[in-house]
């Protein structure tokens, strides 16, 4: 029998305030974000305006106002370059849900048994981004000791069955086969489809029409259908999940040519000029009888939003200049003169945190004379050159795109020949990350590019 000990333990917990849980919400907004953002508190907070004046002249205002009237308010200490005993609040947000978020959570609903659970986890952690199960159902026996096939091959198919249909296929066939075996049984040129996608899909893929319809037995017109069905399918099912989509581009910073110089300025006309009302900040302090607990909340949050707005110009301007210094040829050049970047450069540059960088740069846009270009599109891996430099991935990606442009129709460049242009040019590379690059910039195949 267990004896009760009561004892004493201590612990050690860091948490957000809420003005810096404000300040991160404002930081990884997008434009468009943060201006609903804004709207939103003025309607909310009687202590907020929109003004009139310029920026600069507002911002003063506020500054003194409340270094006068409420000096009990410290913000010391909370700038994004603060010091090594300041905790960088970035580092505890939460990241946007991703593909296998999204199965699992799907998967608390089924209601499995505890091994059937573990098993199917183990199939959606092996998914890669596209929703494709690439490696064999038998080397998950070494993670799951005394499962046997049959029952692995269940956790297969329970995961396949998830959002998005296609899920969890282990070839282009099967993928799209599942998502025809979730259509209407009664919908024109589905079973022709299905036999394609099982059994003929190379054919398709040849575009050779005249040895489908001898194959299939079908008329042209039920062979039109069924391929135009199966063009209608997604591929890549696991792609579209967890991704952002802004509703519109609306540029966070400009980057202007000024006498030989880049220069970079925050596009502040997009923002409401917001600012505390000193006068029912006046009529507040004068008033304060007990009562006014949630009106003192309210102000203190309307001075905290119009400093962490400033702080949020702050940031970015300071990050865009950083990353426009770097990245001056491709102002200059184009993409072919990207250099590589990473996060970490930026952050040991500007003293921040490589996590207050990387929401500094999320869902936000440039504008700049070679068109809007987001932020994260500067910051691309290194590549090793046989002349032992280095290129970054977004100059091969654009090399990439010249050679498929320039291609003969009849005869499109495989990606081995691709990756042997490449070569030539200096840049090593393998076949596997030439198709990477392919598929992320949405060129297909070499067979579907063939007239």
């Amino acid at each position: 029998m267990s004896n009760a000990v009561m004892g004493l333990r201590l612990k050690q917990q860091l948490t957000l305030t809420p003005r810096l849980q404000q300040s991160v919400k404002l930081l990884q907004l997008s434009a468009l974000e943060c201006v609903q953002e804004l709207h939103q508190a003025i309607a909310q907070n009687p202590f907020l305006e929109e003004s009139a004046e310029t920026p600069e002249s507002s911002q003063a205002e506020d500054s003194a106002a409340e270094d006068s009237g409420h000096a009990d308010l410290d913000f010391s200490g909370s700038g994004a370059g603060g010091g090594d005993d300041t905790p960088d609040w970035t580092e505890w947000t939460a990241s946007p849900s991703t593909l296998h978020d999204s199965l699992r959570e799907q998967l608390l609903l089924l209601g499995l048994t505890e091994r059937d659970y573990v098993l199917a986890n183990l199939i959606v952690d092996a998914l890669d981004e596209d929703g494709f199960l690439r490696q064999p159902l038998e080397e998950f026996a070494a993670h799951a000791p005394g499962a046997e096939p049959g029952e692995l091959e269940t956790a297969l198919r329970i995961v396949q069955t998830l959002e998005p249909n296609g899920i969890a296929a282990r070839d282009l066939g099967e993928c799209l086969s599942l998502q025809l075996q979730a259509l209407d049984r009664g919908l024109r040129g589905r079973e022709l489809a299905l036999d394609i996608v099982q059994n003929k899909l190379a054919l398709m893929a040849a575009r050779d029409n005249t040895r489908l319809l001898d194959a299939l037995g079908c008329s042209e017109d039920e062979l039109r259908a069924a391929m135009e069905l199966i063009r209608s399918l997604d591929p890549r099912p696991g792609s579209k999940v967890g991704t952002f989509e802004p509703r519109a581009i609306v540029p966070d910073v400009i980057v202007r040519k000024e006498k030989k110089r880049w220069m970079v300025s925050v596009n502040a006309a997009i923002y409401p000029r917001i600012r505390v009302n000193q006068q029912y900040a006046d009529y507040f302090r004068q008033a304060r009888d007990g009562e006014t607990t949630l009106l003192a909340q309210h102000l203190q949050e309307a001075r905290w939003l119009v400093r962490n707005l400033e702080q949020r110009f702050l940031t970015i301007q300071r990050v865009a200049e950083a990353v426009v210094a770097r990245q001056k040829n491709f102002f200059e050049y184009g993409d072919l003169a990207m250099r590589p970047l990473t996060l970490r450069e930026i952050a040991d540059e500007l003293n921040l945190h490589e996590s207050t960088v990387s929401r500094a740069t999320s869902h936000k846009f440039m504008a700049t004379p070679r068109g809007v270009v987001a932020f994260k599109r500067f910051f691309s891996r290194q590549l090793a050159t046989t002349s032992g430099g280095s290129c970054s991935a977004t100059a091969i990606r654009a090399l990439l795109r010249e050679f498929i442009a320039a291609e003969d129709r009849r005869n499109p460049l495989s990606d081995v020949q691709l990756t042997e242009l490449l070569s030539e040019r200096g840049v090593k590379v393998a076949r596997r990350t030439v198709t990477k690059y392919r598929r992320s910039m949405q060129l297909p195949a070499v067979d579907f590019r063939r007239a």
